[in-house]
């Protein structure tokens, strides 16, 4: 089970990866390729996920909105 501290390295290198739009990703020696932003984006929220549950809290993704107007 990989530390908080190693969660939060990888989630940085994603996230950098992902600003500068590379698709190559390398953290502690080791390397991944991912083969679409999309697959990035699905790692950095799976790792969001992962460092939520090691910091105790939930992560919450939606959000339900209520109208009395009909909308």
């Amino acid at each position: 089970m990989p530390t908080l501290t190693e969660l939060q390295t990888r989630r940085e290198a994603l996230l950098a990866s992902r600003s500068s739009g590379v698709a190559r990703v390398s953290y502690e020696g080791k390397t991944v390729e991912y083969r679409s932003l999309a697959e990035i984006d699905r790692a950095i929220e799976q790792l969001e996920r992962e460092i939520a549950a090691a910091e105790g809290r939930r992560v919450i993704r939606h959000l339900r909105v209520t109208t009395t107007k009909g909308l």
